[in-house]
């Protein structure tokens, strides 16, 4: 869920656009992203406040589930600032600021009213580093005088950078981040794809995997012409129900990720790909390992495993007890 905060400034955001017209832009805006068209700028106040009410929820909910796995597997590291590139109204900073200690964030946003929104959320928290946050306006390719940050983020936003820019903004964002990259984007075959090569990217300039692969050789999803990709869900409000048309009180964002640090990091055994199928006395994992994908089964009378097997979650590490392998 969106903390209160947040989710009351967003409210206010949303309480002066017309509802017929919010309504027609957030569908507008559901259609766009499901084409995989992202690179339409949000030049109109009742897009923008679309995009706070249906794809801003989301993206904050992929974001908390990426640091998650940030501070599982680097769990002793000290992560005190962050650049978020091409920020847009902050979802990516107000879900770090949940997982990590940070002391610094700047946020980089082309769009001069979004970045506006963003400031006057960022305002309503109790976070210090989210009340003084940095916010400069610029193209994110542009970023070769700013110094560096222990965190760079790049979220849901290579979708908008034209294919021949997208290596010079990977390497110039990898060159300014002290420790750490965290790349997120749509759970699409092409969100992927776009995933998929910048983890080849980064593989040839020295990085080192955090998440979610477990290693760095060929990608196993990719050699069987499929997409790895996650899941978050987040709680819908009324106003998310109405707008989407939805009844469910919740709804999955599926999301592609990539996290890559600086120095050398211990990695899982392998990752859990896909819900787990649990049945009666068994359950099946997909796992993504090494040297392949493997199809993993755990049975009750491995009492062990099966509580450990049991709360595991798609996206999770598998790290089994020692006595079970």
């Amino acid at each position: 869920m969106l903390p209160a905060a947040l989710e009351q400034a967003i409210a206010r955001e949303l309480a002066s656009a017309d509802a017929r017209r919010l309504a027609a832009a957030a569908r507008r805006l559901t259609e766009r992203y499901q084409r995989g068209e992202f690179s339409e700028a949000l030049q109109d106040p009742v897009d923008r406040a679309a995009y706070l009410a249906v794809r801003f929820p989301a993206t904050y909910a992929a974001n908390c589930s990426v640091f998650g796995h940030v501070r599982d597997g680097l769990p002793d590291t000290r992560l005190a600032s962050l650049l978020d590139l091409g920020a847009g109204a902050g979802a990516a900073i107000w879900a770090a600021a949940q997982v990590l200690e940070l002391d610094q964030i700047t946020c980089i946003e082309r769009n001069g009213a979004f970045a506006e929104i963003g400031r006057r959320l960022a305002a309503s928290s109790e976070r210090q580093s989210l009340r003084s946050a940095r916010w400069l306006s610029g193209d994110i390719d542009q970023v070769r005088d700013l110094p560096a940050h222990d965190v760079v983020v790049l979220s849901y936003v290579l979708g908008e950078v034209p294919e021949p820019k997208v290596a010079h903004v990977v390497r110039e964002a990898w060159r300014n981040a002290g420790a750490l990259i965290v790349v997120i984007g749509p759970g699409t075959p092409e969100g992927f794809r776009r995933i998929h090569a910048v983890r080849a990217l980064l593989l040839e300039n020295g990085a080192n995997i955090v998440a979610p692969c477990p290693h760095h050789q060929t990608c196993p999803m990719f050699a069987a012409d499929d997409w790895c990709h996650f899941v978050a869900r987040l709680a819908r409000t009324a106003e998310h129900r109405r707008l989407k048309s939805g009844t469910l009180g919740y709804e999955d964002e599926k999301f592609s990720y990539i996290v890559a640090a600086k120095q050398p990091v211990a990695r899982p055994d392998s990752r859990v790909l896909r819900h787990p199928l649990i049945r009666p006395g068994h359950l099946r994992l997909t796992l993504c390992r090494p040297e392949r994908l493997e199809q993993r089964t755990v049975t009750k009378s491995h009492k062990l495993l099966w509580r450990y097997a049991r709360k595991l979650e798609w996206g999770d590490a598998w790290e089994p007890p020692a006595d079970n392998g």
